[in-house]
Formats: structure tokens, C-alpha cells, sequence
């Protein structure tokens, strides 16, 4: 079984763009279809392995360096859904529930296009769920 895996993955676009509304529903716009395919092929030419390697119900440990590709100001937080419904939409990860621990830390720059570096680490489904509550953040499971 495959337990951590690391890739690049182009610049999400935001949220902001990657969504439409056609009528009454809420569709995937261009921009984010094109997003989905090229995390698609980035990750079968990076770590072509990961789709038929990972484990379907395990938890998942997500950690994510977003290198924009100017200045601007960005929040991080607008930039985890595009990557998480590509990374989904890939077969890395069945569903964002999966997921137990998601970190996203800015780094620098990276012109023209920007980046974002990912690891993945997979844990059985009855890793994290067994821990006992713990009162102090810092006494929680760590996944270095």
C-alpha cells in the first residue's frame, strides 16, 4: 500500500471563477473543468501509481504550499476547494470526508504560473478515529 505521495499541481483558480450558475444549479465552470483535467494529468505524469495504489477508505493527512504566482493578496482559504474536487475528481482521494487533517501554508512566489506542492499521506480507517479526546490541540495526532 502506497502511504505518502508528493506532486505539483498547477495554480488553483479561485472560487470565484470556478463555479457558474446556469439557472437554478450550481455547475463547474470552463476554467474549473480545465483545472480538473490538467491536476489529472500532472498527477498521472508525476505519480502515475497513486490511482490504482490507494487505499479507498482510508484517512487521509493533506499538507499544501501555495506558490501564487504574483503578489496579490490571496486568502488561503479560497484556494482549497479547486484542488480538493480536482484531487477528488482524479481518483486520489474518494470524498473530501476522507480527510483528517488538511494544513495549507503560503510560500513564495513563483512566476508566471504559480504552483502548488502537495502531500498526501493515506492511514488506515480506524487510525485517527481511535484516538482518544484529547483536551490540548498540540497532544493531537502529528503527521510528519
Amino acid at each position: 500500500m502506497i502511504n505518502v505521495i508528493e506532486f505539483e499541481l498547477p495554480f488553483p483558480p479561485t472560487v470565484n471563477t470556478y463555479w457558474r450558475r446556469v439557472g437554478d444549479k450550481t455547475v463547474t465552470s470552463k476554467k474549473g473543468k480545465a483545472y480538473k483535467h490538467k491536476v489529472e494529468a500532472a498527477i498521472l505524469e508525476q505519480s502515475p501509481f497513486v490511482m490504482s495504489g490507494r487505499p479507498g477508505d482510508a484517512n487521509i493527512a493533506i499538507e499544501l504550499v501555495a506558490c501564487a504566482p504574483c503578489k496579490r493578496k490571496r486568502d488561503l482559504d479560497n484556494l482549497l476547494k479547486a484542488p480538493l474536487d480536482a484531487l477528488t475528481h482524479a481518483g486520489v482521494m474518494d470524498d473530501d470526508s476522507q480527510i483528517q487533517s488538511l494544513t495549507i501554508t503560503r510560500g513564495s512566489i513563483v512566476r508566471p504560473t504559480g504552483m502548488l506542492m502537495v502531500k498526501i499521506k493515506w492511514y488506515s480507517p480506524d487510525k485517527l478515529y481511535s484516538q482518544p479526546k484529547q483536551e490540548n490541540i498540540n497532544d493531537y495526532p502529528r503527521f510528519d
